[in-house]
C-alpha cells in the first residue's frame, strides 16, 4: 500500500485547469491551496459498536467530517483509511471513498474491513479512523484528518473449530483436520477424518491460530472417551476413516469408524441388495466412483448397514444424516464424490461422463 504522506500548504500549490472551450489558454484558471484538512464530527471517539450476522445489511454507523478547505470552489475526493489502533497507519486499508461529507457502513461492510485491518471475530478490539481529502485525478494536495478510535466487536459466519492433529498428518496443529462446532458458543464439534495410531485436540488461540501451546486435550488414561488437558495421553486409534465427536465443556468424545463407504439405491447395477464400494483419496480426503447409474435414486452408507447413511434433503447438493434419496437425472456413466473434508458441511457430486 502506498503511503500516505500530510503535504503543507506552503509547500504545495496545484494549479487546477478549468476551461470553458476546447481552445482555452490560462485565462480561466483556478488556484487551488491546501488550507485545512477535513475534521470528522460523528462518532465520538470511543464509541463502541457490536456488529452482527443478524443484521448484516442494517447500518452499523455513519462517519461524518466536515469539508476540507483548498481556498477555491473544486471538487474534493474523501478517501476513508482505517487501521489498529496504535500503530499510526503503518499499515492502513481502505474503507470506502466518496465527494460527500460521509460515509455509511452496513453491518456487514463494516465487519469485513475490521476483520480485514486485523480485529478478532467476537473480540472487541479498537480501530483508528481517518479521513484523507485530495482533488485532481493524482490525489494532488492531500490532507488527513485528526484521527477518531471506535471500539468494535466484528464477527464470523465461520463455525468455531478445534483440531485433531496426530501421526496421520505430522503432529502439526497449524495443518491439522478440524472438527466443527454446531453453532457460535456451543461446545459440541465433529468432523470426519482419517486416524492413524495416535491424536489429540487442540484449541485455537484468540487470533484463530491452531499451535501447540494452545489449550489442547488427551485422553485421561483410561480411554473410556473421557478428555483432559492436565496430564493428558495421547488418544490410541486404529487405522481408518472416522466420525469424531467432541464436547469441549463436559470433557468427552467419541471415534467412530466408517472407513467402507458405498453407493447403494435403484439407480445402481446392484439396486437396494448391496453397496458398491467407494474409493478414498487422502489427497482430496474424499470418496469416489464411476459407476453406470439409471435415472433413479441412491443414498451413501458406510460400512455395508443402515446405522450409518446419507442423503440430501432438499436437493441442494448438501447431505444429511438418513436425508432423503437422491435422484440421478439421467442415465449415464458418471463419477460421483463423497466430501466429507468440511466439517458439518458434507456435500456430493454426480458428473455425467
Amino acid at each position: 500500500m502506498k503511503k500516505l504522506n500530510k503535504i503543507s500548504a506552503g509547500f504545495l500549490a496545484v494549479v487546477a485547469f478549468v476551461g470553458f472551450n476546447a481552445c482555452s489558454d490560462d485565462d480561466n484558471l483556478i488556484i487551488a491551496s491546501a488550507q485545512g484538512g477535513p475534521e470528522l464530527v460523528t462518532p465520538a471517539t470511543g464509541t463502541a459498536i457490536v456488529l452482527s450476522a443478524a443484521n448484516e445489511q442494517n447500518l452499523a454507523t455513519t462517519l461524518v467530517w466536515n469539508d476540507a478547505d483548498y481556498d477555491a470552489s473544486v471538487a474534493i475526493n474523501y478517501d476513508v483509511q482505517i487501521a489498529l489502533s496504535g500503530t499510526d497507519f503503518a499499515t492502513p486499508i481502505s474503507a470506502g471513498s466518496t465527494n460527500e461529507r460521509f460515509i455509511s457502513w452496513t453491518n456487514q461492510q463494516l465487519n469485513d474491513a475490521s476483520i480485514g485491518a486485523g480485529l478478532s471475530p467476537f473480540v472487541a478490539g479498537d480501530l483508528d479512523f481517518r479521513v484523507v481529502s485530495s482533488i485532481g485525478t493524482q490525489d494532488a494536495q492531500q490532507q488527513i484528518s485528526a484521527p477518531i478510535t471506535l471500539n468494535i466487536t466484528p464477527y464470523t459466519t465461520s463455525l468455531p473449530k478445534i483440531a485433531v492433529p496426530g501421526d496421520h498428518q505430522g503432529w502439526d496443529p497449524g495443518t491439522a483436520p478440524r472438527l466443527a462446532s454446531s453453532e457460535f458458543g456451543a461446545s459440541d464439534y465433529e468432523g470426519y477424518l482419517w486416524l492413524e495410531t495416535e491424536y489429540k485436540f487442540v484449541a485455537p488461540d484468540e487470533t484463530g491460530n491452531f499451535a501447540w501451546g494452545n489449550l489442547d486435550w488427551g485422553d485421561d488414561g483410561s480411554f473410556s472417551g473421557v478428555l483432559t488437558d492436565d496430564g493428558e495421553s495421547n488418544v490410541p486409534a486404529t487405522p481408518g476413516y472416522y466420525y469424531v465427536q467432541v464436547d469441549t465443556e463436559n470433557l468427552t468424545y467419541s471415534a467412530s469408524q466408517y472407513t467402507n463407504w458405498g453407493l447403494i439405491g435403484s439407480g445402481t447395477p446392484t439396486g437396494w441388495d448391496s453397496d458398491n464400494d467407494m474409493t478414498y483419496d487422502p489427497a482430496t480426503q474424499t470418496f469416489s466412483i464411476t459407476i453406470d447409474l439409471t435415472a433413479e435414486e441412491i443414498k451413501f452408507r458406510a460400512n455395508d448397514g443402515w446405522d450409518w447413511n446419507y442423503g440430501d434433503t432438499g436437493a441442494d447438493g448438501s447431505l444429511d444424516n438418513g436425508g432423503d434419496n437422491i435422484a440421478v437425472p439421467a442415465a449415464g456413466n458418471y463419477t460421483v464424490v463423497l466430501d466429507f473434508s468440511n466439517p458439518r458441511a458434507y456435500t456430493y457430486t454426480l458428473t455425467l461422463n
